[in-house]
């Protein structure tokens, strides 16, 4: 099994009302993903995190594998979601990915 963590930073110019729209459409895109993609067993994106926090979005995920999760990394629907719902609005991305 591998686990799959992403944190990202929003971007700065986005207005608080802008955040909160862009962060439930990555919840939303992200966590649509379970049962299309083989080998993504769970899916899970937080975005209420404490004010101590430095990051905007977590995503955790796991998978079968790691030959999964690089399928994943490909896979056109999770494509689709990065570049139309994460990427164009975040600005630091940091990942960890490790055999559990």
């Amino acid at each position: 099994m591998v686990k799959h963590i992403i944190l990202w930073q929003l971007r700065d110019e986005l207005t608080t009302d802008e955040k909160s729209q862009v962060k439930a459409g990555i919840k939303e895109g992200l966590e649509g993903l379970i049962g299309q993609i083989e080998g993504l067993l769970e899916i899970k994106v937080e975005s209420n995190g404490l004010p101590s926090s430095n990051a905007d979005v977590m995503l955790y995920s796991v998978f079968e594998s790691e030959d999964a999760l690089k399928a994943y990394a490909v896979h056109p629907a999770h494509v689709m979601v990065a570049d139309t719902k994460v990427r164009p609005y975040t600005k630091t991305r940091l990942c960890l990915d490790f055999e559990a």
